[in-house]
């Protein structure tokens, strides 16, 4: 059984509270995302609609999607890298969603009213106020398609067994028949009051990401980010070490005619010019650093 990691859990967990909170109180729907040229439209609920779900067979199997594939996946990236691609994902999700509803707003204008202009749209948008309050969307399915395809392409050739398919399927086969089913369902003309751009939304902003960093694998690594400058940071304390054990006796640093007490003085403020420079680091980040403090890090790295 799949042992489950803490950002997966803290997911899961406001997930559901969310659910059972709003099943019994009201005002879930100004959570939801509207759209955008609705009156009840706010930008917060780009963020807010991933935790509201239409019903228990909805949060259910999104819920069960993302324990499956999340842990996974975060164990794979790390929490703060899986939390990044999955809020960033939901969001992707969510805007593609309001271009797919703004699409659809102009086309159904522009059908059922003769001489109708771009220009006309927010006259039309004031006249339909109480039919665009109802275009909602809700649930972490963008999010969970993202993380879906992640594992899909992290983990290709990985068999799977899915209820009720009875034999396995490579995880790059099933993401696809999933591409497919969505791309079907989307562009037919039936309307079954799923939000299947967000869907392909969500998997078109993680595989983009994905694609990006696996492109550029020196930019992207947070906890290895963290992880290096740690490594650094314990590099430096064991030097120190070493040059403290060597005493303050006869040893110089080179042949000129530098005295003792005037090596120890210099050795003293590298060492406390290198723990300002890692401390600005942890406190900062290693952008925060100037051009010199760069180069004594850099020629440091590489002693």
């Amino acid at each position: 059984m799949l042992r489950l990691t803490p950002v997966t859990k803290y997911l899961l967990i406001a997930n559901v509270v969310v659910f059972l909170l709003f099943s019994v109180i009201p005002g879930g729907d100004m959570f939801g995302l509207h759209f955008f040229m609705a009156q009840n439209f706010h930008y917060y609920q780009l963020f807010t609609y991933m935790f509201m779900h239409a019903n228990f067979q909805h949060i259910f199997f999104n819920m069960f999607a993302l324990w499956m594939f999340g842990t996974v996946m975060e164990n794979v990236w790390g929490g703060r890298k899986f939390l990044f691609y999955y809020i960033s994902c939901g969001i992707g999700a969510g805007i593609c969603q309001e271009l797919a509803q703004f699409v659809q707003f102009y086309l159904i204008a522009q059908e059922q009213i003769p001489g109708f202009s771009l220009g006309m749209l927010n006259e039309v948008a004031d006249n339909s106020a109480a039919i665009l309050n109802m275009w909602t969307t809700v649930g972490a399915s963008g999010a969970i398609y993202a993380v879906l395809l992640a594992f899909g392409m992290t983990f290709p050739n990985d068999s799977l067994f899915i209820f009720p398919i009875p034999f396995p399927i490579k995880a790059k086969w099933f993401v696809l028949f999933y591409v497919a089913i969505e791309l079907f369902s989307a562009i037919s003309t039936s309307t079954d009051g799923v939000a299947h751009f967000a869907h392909l939304g969500g998997m078109l902003i993680g595989f983009l990401m994905i694609r990006h960093w696996n492109n550029n694998p020196m930019g992207i690594d947070m906890d290895k980010g963290s992880r290096f400058f740690s490594n650094l940071k314990q590099q430096w304390d064991r030097h120190r070490q070493h040059v403290t054990s060597q005493g303050h006796g006869g040893a110089r640093h080179d042949a000129s005619h530098e005295t003792d007490w005037q090596y120890n003085e210099r050795k003293k403020q590298e060492e406390k010019e290198m723990d300002d420079i890692l401390d600005k680091i942890r406190k900062s980040g290693y952008d925060s650093l100037t051009a010199e403090e760069k180069r004594k890090l850099f020629d440091f790295n590489n002693k």
